[in-house]
This record gives C-alpha cells, structure tokens and sequence, in this order.
C-alpha cells in the first residue's frame, strides 16, 4: 500500500503555524487537537520545519524560562525526513524505526500532502494482518 492510499483513508488533515508564531501558541495548538506534532511554515506555506513534543521537552532542558515567548524555530527541527505519496507503508515504516522518529509529512514537491504517525502504520499493519487472517481461514474452510 502506498502513502496516497493510506491518506485517502486517514484523511489529509494537517496542524501547522508559522514560523513567526511564538512556541507557547504551538504549545496551545498541540494540547487543543491533542496532537504530537505541528509543522511549521513559512509565509508562503512552505515547509520549513516540524514541532514535536519531544523538541519541546529538549527546549525545556536547555532554558528552564522564557523559551515559550521564543519563535518556534528555535526549538523547531528544521531538517524534517519527508516522504513522497508514492512511498510505501515499509518505506515509511523504515525511516521511522531507523530515525527513530513518529512522524513524516507527505510531500508532492513543495506541497505537503498529510502527515502520517507511527499510529497510522500500527493500524494499517494490523489491519492487513486481520485481513490475511480472515482469507487464510476462508482459504482452509472452502477447501
């Protein structure tokens, strides 16, 4: 399965601010939608870095206060592993386990296409093993 397909299912709903936008905005946003990342932008829409919870703790460890009246690129990282829609769900799967991170905008050139999560794989991982189930088990009672 391709990453287009999988966003035709999930959907291609993406949180992102811009660059300019103060952290604690970001912050707000990722606690509002319940989210671990927002993608940050510049003013033309552009993709210039991803937010993750896990930045945000390291942000905190480096300077206990006043960080979070700080742009978001500060704390943003600004080389940001992406993935074309003709990845595949294994492609993905490897870049996240290999770069250890959960996360991976989808971009089609300069356009980003969705974001797929570790969660997304996990479902659609089982999902397949469901369905392989089901026709072994189709396959062993028709005969």
């Amino acid at each position: 399965m391709s990453v287009k397909d999988l966003l035709e299912n999930k959907g291609h709903e993406i949180y992102s601010v811009t660059q300019s936008v103060k952290l604690r905005e970001a912050i707000a946003m990722l606690n509002k939608y319940n989210i671990g990342v927002v993608l940050i932008t510049d003013s033309a829409g552009k993709l210039t870095g991803i937010l993750s919870e896990r930045d945000i703790i390291r942000r905190s460890l480096l300077q206990e206060t006043g960080f979070r009246d700080e742009p978001v690129t500060k704390s943003m990282t600004k080389n940001v592993l992406t993935v074309p829609p003709s990845a595949s769900v294994d492609d993905v799967m490897e870049i996240m386990t290999t770069s250890h991170i959960r996360h991976i905008p989808v971009m089609d050139g300069d356009d980003i296409k969705g974001l797929i999560s570790i969660g997304d794989i996990v479902k659609r991982k089982i999902a397949d093993a469901e369905n392989e189930a089901a026709a072994m088990r189709d396959y062993i009672t028709t005969g």
